[in-house]
């Protein structure tokens, strides 16, 4: 079967993404997660089972194929006119870190829904299936999984993750997902997606730092993912003692130990920059035994979280292997115990060259401002290119950032994005 020309599509279809419905789409969402200050859409719960339902009551409403596999991962396709053909994915998560936002995550199952719906309403059949994929528990706050979801969907979760504890309730992942009405007895088992059958996967998502908004473009090119090494539960364990009986000679003070270490870390980071490598480090929690601490002591426990994040793998590891040097310097230095418990990590991605130069030339042809540049967050998109997959990313200007209440997308700016998905999904999908 002969496929039509890029001109040909425009002339057939002009597929317009309807604004009305994405406004919708996110006021529901914001009904469904909405805690009193911001979004709790917690992975494997009650709302992100909702935010689901929710997708495929429009989906079914404009004749998209539905189905789910057996993570739950859903997936709404519009039938192309050549079956055997690679498919094109678009896509992101619905699921929210604790009291977050209404835009991260969300903005790009939206975005693809909206693509999908567009081409219903005007009558363009795409020569490949498109498909919508809106994954499981992308945000690993709930489960230290990295993209838990993408990951099942593809093979790559080993059945002892079934065992993992959700983070608020310490309820198992596998009953979480029993709860949900997925099937984790057949993790390892199931038919999952074959790399070899996609032919490109493109997310678009909020930017969730404030270089869009600084340099006043409405939409990023990614050009590659940050990797991580995380430790998410390290302890230092001291000795607490009387503030006032105890000289510092006799002391096992593990805020100090802390200090010293959070100190030298950021030393180094700051040294890497130097040099025009690029990373960057959070320590996210840090603190005290609330029932034990307090004034009058010498603190004998603190507890704190290490996130190290670079394009660079080769970096990331010579950062991990710095926090385990400066673990063993503080023990000898302050007389204390660190304990940095289990290192999780993901690996950095790359996004398609030839992707992103088509987004470029698209951008331009639309008169839309737009600049590349790289995700400090990791995404779904990273398990696509993971498994050689052309992968690419759009980000969409966003203020106050993400992970926060405040999440702050225009809709203008949602719908030039989504435009420029459209565009290079029908480009893509119609060939």
């Amino acid at each position: 079967m002969a496929s039509s020309s890029p001109t040909e599509i425009d002339a057939i279809s002009c597929p317009i993404p309807d604004i009305d419905l994405g406004s919708y789409l996110f006021g529901r969402l914001h009904e469904i997660g909405f805690d009193g200050r911001g979004m709790t859409r917690p992975s494997y719960g009650r709302e992100e089972n909702f935010a689901h339902a929710l997708f495929m009551e429009i989906g079914r409403e404009y004749g998209l194929e539905i189905r789910r596999d057996w993570a739950s991962n859903l997936f709404i396709t519009l039938p192309g006119r050549a079956r055997n053909l690679p498919v094109v994915m678009t896509g992101s998560h619905v699921d929210t870190v604790p009291c977050g936002g209404n835009f991260d995550g969300a903005a790009g199952a939206v975005a693809g829904l909206l693509v999908l719906c567009a081409w219903v309403k005007a009558g363009f059949r795409p020569m490949r299936d498109t498909t919508l994929i809106v994954t499981r528990a992308e945000e690993s706050v709930w489960f230290p999984l990295s993209y838990l979801g993408s990951r099942a969907a593809f093979g790559l979760l080993n059945p002892s993750a079934l065992d993992t504890p959700r983070s608020d309730d310490g309820v198992s992942l596998r009953q979480h997902m029993l709860d949900c009405g997925a099937e984790p007895d057949l993790c390892g088992r199931a038919p999952v997606l074959d790399p070899a059958k996609i032919d490109c996967f493109v997310e678009l998502h909020i930017e969730q730092g404030p270089v869009l908004p600084e340099a006043g473009v409405p939409v990023g090119i990614v050009t590659g993912i940050c990797g991580s090494t995380r430790y998410r539960s390290a302890v230092i364990h001291g000795q607490y003692a009387h503030s006032g009986a105890t000289p510092r000679r006799f002391r096992s003070d593990a805020v100090m130990a802390g200090a010293s270490m959070m100190t030298a870390l950021h030393e180094a980071w700051e040294k890497v920059e130097a040099a025009g490598e690029e990373m960057t480090l959070t320590f996210g929690v840090c603190k005290t035994d609330p029932a034990q601490a307090n004034f009058a002591a010498v603190p004998g426990r603190l507890e704190l979280v290490i996130d190290i994040r670079s394009r660079d793998e080769a970096l990331l590891d010579r950062m991990n292997a710095l926090v385990i040097e400066q673990a063993r310097r503080v023990e000898a230095d302050y007389n204390v115990q660190v304990a940095l418990g289990p290192r999780t990590r993901s690996t950095p991605a790359a996004m398609d060259e030839t992707l992103q130069g088509r987004a470029r030339s698209l951008a331009a042809e639309m008169g839309l401002p737009v600049i590349s540049m790289p995700s400090g967050a990791g995404h779904d998109a990273a398990t696509f290119a993971g498994q050689g997959i052309p992968t690419e990313m759009l980000f969409v200007r966003n203020a106050n950032g993400s992970h926060n209440p405040d999440e702050s997308m225009e809709m203008e700016d949602f719908m030039q994005g989504v435009s420029l998905l459209e565009r290079l999904l029908r480009e893509r999908a119609g060939k």
